[in-house]
């Protein structure tokens, strides 16, 4: 019998290389130039476009099949394609209250990431602390927080320095955290880590709110954020589990909205929190959600792993995509950067809105409304168009997909994004009222969401036996990149002042535009060219 690692094709190609198995497209040119884009933009928005591409013109897009059970052979697959144990043919409805729940507690644990940033200062208070590097460490020691350390208003600008260092560490561990959570999953199954991973979450939040003193508060967040890594760097295998490639878009951007959203939420909730009930209500309030939430799931998830027993694969599958994948390697350089400047950008938000518009603990969470309406504008826009513009590309390459198809809309929000860096930078350098940096934060928001989302559905669709290991390993590298470049940060504004320090920003991200162009055009050159089969 031929074992499970050495099954050939019709079989084991089929659910272990993504890249090649699901998408033969042969000889049919991709209709990305700019006109076939611009007809498609046009189309895609018309009201009469649910006509566009009903099935009678954007047919079901045929995904891989799945590997059936045929014991002579030594496979163990599913009892055909129809198996309801599949996820993929669950009912519905379960597949998007499962994905609702996830993305919301996808959504809640950013969320802890920054929701205790302003009520540190209460914290400080009760504890008798004054120590500065202890109070950073309270926060930033939460692994998975999404910008965290910029927003150390409470602390002063004499700790810029220590909030960064700390920030370096916190990353520097969640990327190696976020290196094995993944292939874990794809070995052992998704719902025993997951589950495992969330709900070592929602216990720690009992630890946070029951310290007695800041040294157990560090440890119990510490925990809480192992555990909270979870859910961010899972999801994109559980879309891909669950949703066929025509629906993928749409439940990407519903899940990605929690990453983004979350830690812009977080100080606004905390802040008032704090305020009017108490900082340790903070955890409380995250206990009861994350309970909740992790209940429901429970309830709801059978193992929504497909390919569990067909991928006994060591843990060092994230570091082989890396560099075995021109693709993952390249997409991660590009979203570590657009990353890094959110993270560059991010430094002087808390102290611009404190120290020159005057604002409180309490209100100075609000200037983060600005990047985040614009996180929720580029999700809507690409929640609502991205699937709709594959069937139509499909539809026009003769019912054949290609991944590349997720792409042409962000080389738009790529041209959008550095916007922001001269808006914000110079209208904060003049004093110009409070509103106008507010406002110009919004195009950053809504072309990281454009660019961001489309690199991680075109990467599930890429590799989507590799999902989990593949979006980690573009978690992890970013991560990386947030540790050492806010370094840079305090002595690039030192030198050169908000104006000119966000416009170097601005132009280096123009200077990287050029990348979703070449992956759009060449991308499929590329696939064909460097296969991957782990």
């Amino acid at each position: 019998m031929a074992s499970l690692n050495e099954q050939k094709p019709d079989s084991s190609p089929s659910t272990l290389n993504g890249a090649e198995e699901s998408h033969d497209l042969e000889k049919q040119p991709s209709q990305t130039a700019a006109t076939d884009l611009a007809r498609t933009l046009t189309q895609t928005m018309v009201p009469d476009l649910e006509q566009n591409v009903s099935r009678t013109t954007a047919p079901e897009i045929q995904g891989p099949k799945f590997p059936e059970t045929d014991l002579d052979q030594g496979l163990v697959g599913w009892d055909g394609q129809d198996d309801p144990e599949n996820p993929q043919n669950f009912a519905s409805s379960k597949k998007w209250a499962l994905l609702a729940l996830i993305s919301a507690f996808t959504f809640l644990s950013p969320l802890a990431s920054s929701m205790f940033s302003p009520a540190v200062v209460f914290m400080a208070k009760e504890f008798h602390q004054t120590n500065e590097t202890i109070l950073a460490f309270t926060v930033s020691i939460y692994l998975v927080g999404y910008v965290v350390s910029d927003k150390l208003e409470i602390i002063g600008s004499q700790t810029s320095s220590t909030s960064t260092v700390v920030l370096t560490v916190r990353n520097l561990i969640y990327s190696s955290v976020l290196w094995y959570l993944p292939p874990l999953s794809e070995i052992y199954g998704r719902r025993v880590v997951l589950s495992g991973a969330n709900w070592f979450f929602v216990v720690w939040q009992i630890g946070c709110a029951l310290a007695k003193n800041i040294e157990t508060l560090i440890v119990c967040r510490l925990f809480a954020g192992i555990g909270g890594s979870a859910c961010i760097t899972l999801g994109a295998g559980v879309v891909a589990d669950l949703f066929p490639i025509e629906m993928r878009g749409m439940a990407t951007s519903i899940w990605s909205m929690g990453p983004l959203i979350g830690p812009v939420v977080g100080p606004i909730a905390g802040g008032f929190l704090g305020e009017e009930v108490s900082w340790q209500w903070i955890f409380w309030l995250l206990l009861i959600a994350g309970g909740a939430m992790q209940l429901g799931i429970e309830l709801l998830n059978k193992e929504i792993r497909p390919y569990s027993q067909l991928l006994k694969r060591s843990l060092i599958r994230p570091a082989l995509l890396l560099f075995k994948s021109p693709i993952v390697l390249l997409l991660s350089i590009y979203m570590s950067l657009v990353y890094g400047l959110l993270y560059l950008f991010f430094t002087t938000i808390s102290d611009v809105f404190t120290s020159t518009y005057g604002f409180t603990v309490g209100l100075s969470g609000l200037a983060y409304l600005g990047i985040g309406v614009g996180f929720f504008g580029g999700l809507v826009f690409i929640a609502l168009t991205n699937d709709r513009i594959v069937q139509k590309l499909t539809a026009q390459n003769k019912g054949k997909f290609e991944p590349e198809m997720r792409l042409p809309t962000m080389i738009i929000f790529a041209c959008i994004l550095p916007i922001s860096f001269f808006w914000y930078g110079w209208t904060a350098d003049k004093h110009v009222h409070w509103i106008v940096p507010i406002i110009g934060m919004f195009p950053f928001g809504v072309g990281m969401m454009g660019v961001f989302m489309p690199i991680q559905t075109y990467i599930i669709d890429c590799y989507p036996a590799y999902a989990a290991s593949a979006n980690a390993t573009l978690t992890a590298t970013r991560s990386l990149v947030g540790a050492f470049l806010p370094l840079a940060g305090p002595a690039m504004f030192d030198s050169l002042g908000l104006g000119w320090g966000n416009s170097l920003l601005g132009f280096l991200a123009l200077a990287f535009v050029p990348i979703p162009i070449i992956f759009t055009k060449y991308g499929k050159t590329i696939r064909e060219k460097w296969p991957v089969n782990l």
